[in-house]
């Protein structure tokens, strides 16, 4: 939630034995036997790394392997966080970084989005699937609740992605696809109930990411976009997760149980345009699961 699993194919093999005996009866005729074996090679699962948020840091590791990566984000604070992964390129490191988030304005070109748990309501775990390449890359903390973003009070931690020669990773079975674009969430089918894997896919020209909001009984968006702007009352809503945000033509995976209902999908990206959060031009949508 900014200012919310990619691939590996395994191929089977296929072995097939074939026995053929000879056999010289005068009573009886020669004859061949054939038998057929087919062994699948086992799915490899992505890497699994597990990030706690709380006010205001994050507890992560050092080093991960590169590769297809599930994050599984614990939020252990009062308040909203999310881990927006931040890839550092031209070697830049999380100094650099500091250094250019200290000056207003948008960030860098090395600096790249690509992905993360979006934040779940204080308490609860998201997730994200990503694929990484090696490099050094970022965790952070966009969410600003009305002051400094919390990336100023401390949470940014470096991560190192190093190289890893195993064999590479099968790509989570998605429900829906969800596709961004400029300022609109599409989906390519609706979201039934139960535990649902989705595809995000930015197809925009800037970056973008989904937030997913269980909306509470007889709550809309709207309402929830409002009460994120003052925070006065109970929260009509409660956050649960998604991918947060992508480059243009970068996708990503979460999983979520969906009880049926009214859910929101917000971007709280800021437009590369006026600085303002994308659900102002209106990329927020609300969505029923039955």
């Amino acid at each position: 939630m900014a200012s919310v699993k990619t691939v590996g194919l395994i191929a089977g093999s296929v072995a097939v034995a074939t026995l053929t005996f000879g056999l010289a009866f005068a009573a009886a005729p020669s004859h061949a036997t054939v038998k057929t074996a087919t062994v699948s090679a086992p799915t490899v699962k992505a890497h699994v790394v597990r990030v706690t948020g709380e006010d205001f840091k994050f507890t992560a590791p050092d080093v991960i392997p590169a590769g297809l990566t599930e994050f599984r984000f614990l939020n252990k604070g009062p308040a909203l966080h999310h881990m927006q992964l931040l890839k550092l390129a031209d070697g830049k490191t999380i100094d650099a970084l500091r250094a250019a988030l200290a000056n207003p304005g948008p960030p860098p070109a090395w600096v790249k989005q690509v992905g993360g748990p979006n934040a779940p309501a204080p308490g609860l775990e998201s997730n994200a699937t990503v694929m990484l390449e090696p490099g050094n890359y970022a965790l952070i903390c966009f969410v600003d609740l009305g002051g400094p973003p919390h990336f100023m009070k401390g949470m940014v931690r470096s991560l190192r992605v190093a190289r890893d020669n195993g064999p590479a990773a099968t790509k989570p079975r998605t429900d829906v696809t969800a596709t961004l674009v400029d300022y609109a969430f599409k989906l390519s089918s609706p979201i039934r109930a139960g535990t649902r894997t989705i595809r995000v896919y930015n197809a925009a020209q800037q970056p973008h990411e989904i937030e997913l909001v269980q909306l509470a009984p007889g709550a809309s968006v709207g309402d929830f976009t409002k009460w994120i702007e003052k925070m006065e009352g109970p929260p009509p809503g409660k956050p649960l997760g998604g991918v947060a945000g992508l480059e243009a033509g970068m996708s990503g995976y979460f999983t979520a149980d969906f009880a049926p209902g009214n859910y929101a999908l917000i971007c709280f990206v800021p437009d590369a345009k006026d600085g303002k959060p994308h659900f102002v031009h209106g990329m927020m949508q609300q969505i029923t699961v039955n």
